[in-house]
Formats: C-alpha cells, structure tokens, sequence
C-alpha cells in the first residue's frame, strides 16, 4: 500500500511494505520487487527536488541494534540480508533514516507482537521508518516514538513514530 499527497509544500508518502514471509518464497520475492519498485519512486520524487518524507511501515529491521534479539529474528524476512540490502539502498540514494539520525546506537522500537508478552517484556525491534530528502533532513527539529500509545488497551502492536520539521 502506498499514498502520496503534497502538504504544504511537503510530498508526504505513507506506505507499508509486504512483510515477506515466509522466505524463501513468493512472498518474499515479491517483498524484494515491491522495494525495486518504491526505490524507482523515491527516485522520481528526488528528481524533482521536493521536501518529501516517505514513511511506514517497512517491514525491514536494518541493523541488528534495531531489534531486541538477533537470534529471535534471524530467519525472518524483516531480518534477511537482501531486505536489509535494499533499505540501505535507499539510504545510499541520499535519503535520511530520521529516527537514526537521532538514535544513532538503535536500542529503539517501534513494533512489540502480540505474543509471548513481547509488550510487556518490551522485546521489540524497529520496522516504521521516516526517510527524508534533503530538503527535509535539513529542516529536521525532533523525531520520535510514541511508545506510551503501545501501551494503551488494545492497541496496535506498532506505535506511532513522528517526525517535526523546522519552518
């Protein structure tokens, strides 16, 4: 899922990204294509030299210090190298991963399962990013994770992550 709109004068575009499992398998074929297709976008976007954010759900923990346990995750599609490769693709572009900028140890969640207590015993890891162009990663005030919303009576098991630009 992918929408885009202009606010502002800022290209806002929220996504969510097919989680890809189980891998191997279509799933995580098409997982890897539908990433082609947002870098082919994303470059489109900086073609025309707009502040933009691209944010969502991605489905990719992209440093190992982005999840509580690597040994947990280690054969799922949102740790996989290939997934991993082609966030840091996006990167590469010359995009800027805002909650790192700001954390740049990791150590920080975004997505705690339902199961095993994972909330309770805050085994998470970080698959919701906000990646900004340049125009915006120079405007970039605070961003964050609204942690406290994940513990509210039945929530989503993501908790909003937010971002505030400079005028």
């Amino acid at each position: 899922r992918y929408l885009e709109a202009d606010v502002n004068g800022v290209r806002i575009a929220c996504l969510y990204l097919p989680n890809g499992n189980p891998q191997p398998g279509p799933k995580f074929t098409y997982k890897l294509a539908w990433m082609d297709a947002l870098r082919a976008r994303m470059a489109r976007i900086w073609a025309e030299e707009v502040p933009a954010v691209v944010l969502g759900d991605f489905n990719v923990i992209p440093h190992d210090d982005d999840v509580w346990s690597v040994k947990a995750m280690q054969d799922d599609a949102l740790m996989q190298p290939e997934s991993r490769a082609a966030y840091a693709r996006l990167l590469g572009d010359g995009w800027t991963d805002a909650l790192r900028t700001h954390n740049p140890r990791g150590g920080v969640w975004t997505y705690w399962d339902y199961q095993a207590g994972a909330w309770q015993r805050d085994h998470g890891f970080r698959i919701d990013h906000i990646l900004l162009s340049p125009e915006c990663a120079d405007r970039l005030d605070s961003v964050g994770v609204d942690k406290a919303h994940r513990g509210r009576e039945k929530a989503s098991d993501h908790a909003p992550v937010w971002v505030r630009l400079k005028a």
